[in-house]
């Protein structure tokens, strides 16, 4: 399996290779040459499968370098209930990522049950084994580079913590995530660990980050790596759990499902995307937005229109406060028929802060093939949300769940389960609980009191080459 860049100026790379680069030389995301096809007789094979085994037959069609009995290695001890320990509502652990039935037809999936309680985990723990493994062979050595909007940093960090040969740059938006998730990031002792707290929006930890990656020099000097989900191994790992999603809501691989997903950077959904274009019987993507709604305008309207982000507060559902999602990119090369001109003329507006417009495009008129749907939230919704799921399912949901569950239960079709993906859980947003159900969530005993643990972040303004500086001091 080789891999090519969304963008076209970029020669095939095996995948250990994009593994360590992140971006591609030419700005583009990377993405398999062909999505291997999911066979009727597979499917049938795999409904039985442990989710280790699972993952292990799906990430095998995508890496191809790492000898097959390593690669099963890796997937095996990061797939262990002992690692996705914190399961709620009654679910099977050994699942890894069970179903909580809400009622006939509906369901939310568990993915947040590992160490840091996001959904984020479930790529992050092979990442960083993928990591140490590629580098221990190759004795090499990565500075990885980050953004975070709340739960990609904590799930990097513990993925990476004391790893071989890894440090970590992390940037997030200075107190625009709750407590309890600065807390996980920045209470880390670990000497490969750096965190810095940027003034301003996710957005701009963002820019920082693409715009050190785009400095091909500087990338190449300090090895310069990628854990966001730009990082193609991050969607690759996602796309196992739609698999089991699948599996667990039916019986027979003659049905189909619905999958709705909180979004914010598009990672996750374009898991889902990929899973469906292998062949997995997905009805419909639905995509679920807060008010920065950039990604629900293109999915209604056809223009894609990034803008200032909308600040939606620590209590309200942070981690989707992103106007310009990184992973679009890879859906819209897919829609535009793979054709990387395309492209580069649309992104070239894009980097330009212009928006693009495929309305009135023949690719337009092939979106209904592709399956998504899409819809938004507000506070109030959110809100609402949380308390129906509590009062009406007596299960308790976080901020982004809740746009989740707001928006599937807009989408529903007759007869055709719908999954929402849970994206954390309540634990970490105990301000918005507080708010919508007047009671305090369940925290598990290993992570209680982590607010008062000492801290180690630095504060630093947007600026590129201030990161810069503090990383190549640090390297």
């Amino acid at each position: 399996m080789r891999y090519i860049s969304t963008r076209g100026q970029s020669a095939p790379q095996a995948f250990c290779d994009i593994l360590l680069g992140g971006l591609a030389p030419d700005g583009g995301l990377y993405l398999p040459e062909s999505y291997p096809q999911v066979t009727r007789a597979e499917l049938d094979a795999w409904r039985q499968l442990a989710y280790a085994d699972l993952a292990y037959e799906i990430l095998s069609r995508f890496i191809t370098d790492i000898p097959s009995a390593d690669l099963k290695a890796l997937v095996a001890g990061t797939y262990t209930p002992e690692v996705y320990c914190h399961a709620r509502n009654g679910g099977d652990p050994g699942q890894i990522t069970p179903l909580t039935r809400l009622e006939d037809g509906l369901y939310t999936q568990e993915l947040s049950n590992g160490p840091t309680l996001a959904f984020k985990d479930m790529a992050m723990q092979l990442l960083g084994n993928l990591f140490e493994y590629v580098l221990d062979r190759r004795g090499e050595s990565i500075n990885i580079l980050g953004a975070t909007s709340g739960d990609t940093g904590s799930a990097a960090e513990y993925a990476m913590r004391g790893k071989h040969n890894v440090k970590v740059f992390m940037l997030s938006p200075d107190g625009k995530m709750s407590a309890f998730q600065r807390a996980q990031m920045y209470s880390l002792q670990d000497a490969n660990i750096f965190n810095i707290a940027v003034r301003g929006m996710f957005d701009d930890a963002q820019d920082i980050v693409k715009a050190v990656s785009n400095d091909a020099e500087f990338k190449a000097k300090y090895k310069i790596g990628a854990v966001n989900s730009i990082n193609w191994a991050r969607v690759a790992a996602q796309i196992v759990y739609y698999f089991q999603g699948y599996f667990l809501a039916t019986r027979s691989n003659d049905e189909q499902v619905a999958f709705a997903v909180p979004s914010g950077n598009f990672g996750n959904i374009c898991a889902g995307h990929v899973a469906r274009m292998m062949g997995l019987p997905i009805a419909r993507l639905v995509l679920a937005t807060n008010e920065n709604d950039v990604l629900d305008e293109f999915f209604r309207t056809g223009v894609y229109r990034p803008r200032t982000s909308v600040e939606t507060s620590v209590t309200s559902s942070p981690s989707m406060d992103i106007s310009k999602a990184s992973n679009f990119e890879r859906f819209v090369f897919d829609l535009v028929g793979r054709d990387p001109a395309v492209v580069r003329e649309l992104w070239a507006k894009v980097d330009k802060g212009e928006a693009f417009d495929l309305s009135a495009t023949v690719h337009w008129k092939k979106l209904p093939d592709f399956g998504f749907v899409s819809g938004r939230s507000t506070h109030k919704d959110r809100i609402a949300a949380i308390r129906l799921a509590q009062g009406r399912y007596n299960v308790m949901i976080d901020t982004h769940t809740a746009d989740g569950l707001k928006v599937a239960l807009e989408n529903r079709q007759p007869g055709v389960p719908m999954i929402v993906l849970e994206t954390a859980q309540p634990a970490k947003f105990e301000e918005a609980i507080r708010e919508a159900l007047g009671t305090e969530p369940v925290r598990p005993a290993d992570l209680a009191g982590i607010e008062s643990l000492p801290q180690r972040v630095v504060v630093m303004a947007p600026d590129a080459a201030a990161i810069k500086r503090f990383i190549v001091e640090r390297v």
